[in-house]
Protein backbone atom coordinates (compact mmCIF):
# COMPACT_ATOMS: atom_id res chain seq x y z
CA UNK A 1 0.00 0.00 0.00
CA UNK A 2 1.52 3.56 -1.01
CA UNK A 3 1.50 6.85 1.10
CA UNK A 4 -1.85 8.04 -1.18
CA UNK A 5 -3.12 4.91 -0.17
CA UNK A 6 -2.78 5.40 3.48
CA UNK A 7 -3.69 9.07 3.31
CA UNK A 8 -6.82 7.91 1.64
CA UNK A 9 -7.88 5.37 4.61
CA UNK A 10 -7.33 8.27 7.28
CA UNK A 11 -10.48 9.02 9.41
CA UNK A 12 -10.81 12.28 10.74
CA UNK A 13 -12.65 13.06 14.18
CA UNK A 14 -13.88 16.65 14.14
CA UNK A 15 -13.10 18.58 18.19
CA UNK A 16 -17.04 18.38 18.71
CA UNK A 17 -17.52 14.76 18.22
CA UNK A 18 -14.33 13.72 20.18
CA UNK A 19 -15.72 16.19 23.60
CA UNK A 20 -18.69 14.41 23.44
CA UNK A 21 -17.19 10.89 23.09
CA UNK A 22 -14.95 11.70 25.86
CA UNK A 23 -18.01 13.06 27.75
CA UNK A 24 -20.16 9.90 27.46
CA UNK A 25 -16.94 8.03 28.29
CA UNK A 26 -16.74 9.94 31.45
CA UNK A 27 -19.93 8.64 32.46
CA UNK A 28 -19.69 4.68 31.32
CA UNK A 29 -17.55 2.41 34.06
CA UNK A 30 -15.09 -0.11 32.38
CA UNK A 31 -15.61 1.74 28.72
CA UNK A 32 -12.43 3.44 26.70
CA UNK A 33 -13.50 4.00 23.76
CA UNK A 34 -16.17 4.54 20.90
CA UNK A 35 -16.54 1.86 18.21
CA UNK A 36 -17.60 3.22 14.57
CA UNK A 37 -17.89 -0.40 12.58
CA UNK A 38 -19.71 -0.61 9.28
CA UNK A 39 -22.28 -3.60 8.46
CA UNK A 40 -24.62 -5.04 5.82
CA UNK A 41 -27.79 -3.98 6.00
CA UNK A 42 -29.71 -0.76 6.49
CA UNK A 43 -31.77 1.48 4.17
CA UNK A 44 -28.95 1.74 1.34
CA UNK A 45 -26.94 -1.73 1.71
CA UNK A 46 -24.54 -0.55 4.41
CA UNK A 47 -25.08 1.19 8.09
CA UNK A 48 -22.42 2.46 10.76
CA UNK A 49 -22.53 1.11 14.04
CA UNK A 50 -21.68 2.84 17.52
CA UNK A 51 -20.88 1.03 20.63
CA UNK A 52 -18.75 1.65 23.48
CA UNK A 53 -16.41 -0.75 24.45
CA UNK A 54 -13.60 -1.34 26.85
CA UNK A 55 -10.65 -1.65 24.01
CA UNK A 56 -8.93 -1.93 21.28
CA UNK A 57 -9.39 -5.61 19.32
CA UNK A 58 -6.53 -6.97 17.43
CA UNK A 59 -6.79 -4.85 13.88
CA UNK A 60 -8.33 -1.88 14.83
CA UNK A 61 -7.29 1.29 14.03
CA UNK A 62 -7.41 3.75 16.89
CA UNK A 63 -7.88 7.76 16.19
CA UNK A 64 -6.98 9.81 19.83
CA UNK A 65 -8.38 13.63 20.16
CA UNK A 66 -8.83 15.61 22.98
CA UNK A 67 -9.24 12.34 25.49
CA UNK A 68 -11.54 10.47 23.12
CA UNK A 69 -10.72 7.58 21.35
CA UNK A 70 -12.44 5.68 18.37
CA UNK A 71 -11.53 2.14 17.00
CA UNK A 72 -12.21 1.04 13.82
CA UNK A 73 -11.69 -2.18 12.98
CA UNK A 74 -9.91 -3.07 9.57
CA UNK A 75 -12.42 -3.80 7.21
CA UNK A 76 -14.46 -1.16 8.28
CA UNK A 77 -11.54 1.53 7.49
CA UNK A 78 -11.92 0.14 3.58
CA UNK A 79 -15.11 1.77 3.64
CA UNK A 80 -14.74 4.68 5.62
CA UNK A 81 -11.49 6.06 4.65
CA UNK A 82 -11.35 9.75 3.64
CA UNK A 83 -14.59 10.01 6.26
CA UNK A 84 -14.98 12.41 8.41
CA UNK A 85 -17.20 11.16 12.31
CA UNK A 86 -18.70 15.00 13.48
CA UNK A 87 -21.05 15.07 16.45
CA UNK A 88 -24.57 17.69 15.32
CA UNK A 89 -26.30 19.33 17.66
CA UNK A 90 -29.23 21.08 15.88
CA UNK A 91 -33.15 21.09 15.54
CA UNK A 92 -33.36 17.71 14.63
CA UNK A 93 -31.37 16.44 17.55
CA UNK A 94 -28.23 15.26 18.34
CA UNK A 95 -26.29 12.52 16.57
CA UNK A 96 -22.86 11.52 15.63
CA UNK A 97 -22.71 11.64 11.98
CA UNK A 98 -19.92 10.26 9.62
CA UNK A 99 -19.04 12.23 6.08
CA UNK A 100 -18.17 9.34 3.80
CA UNK A 101 -16.53 10.70 0.22
CA UNK A 102 -17.03 6.93 -0.38
CA UNK A 103 -20.54 7.04 -0.11
CA UNK A 104 -22.53 7.41 -3.35
CA UNK A 105 -25.82 7.79 -1.78
CA UNK A 106 -27.56 7.80 1.66
CA UNK A 107 -30.66 7.32 3.55
CA UNK A 108 -32.55 9.61 5.72
CA UNK A 109 -31.41 8.20 8.94
CA UNK A 110 -27.86 9.25 8.70
CA UNK A 111 -26.45 5.90 9.36
CA UNK A 112 -27.25 4.24 6.03
CA UNK A 113 -25.43 4.66 2.82
CA UNK A 114 -24.46 2.81 -0.46
CA UNK A 115 -21.07 2.39 -2.57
Amino acid sequence: MGADAKTDMKVEVTEAAAKRIAKILSTEPGKKALRVAVEGGGCSGFSYKFDLVEGPAEGDVAIEKDGATVLIDDLSLVYMGGSVIDFVDDLMGQSFQVRNPNAVASCGCGTSFSI
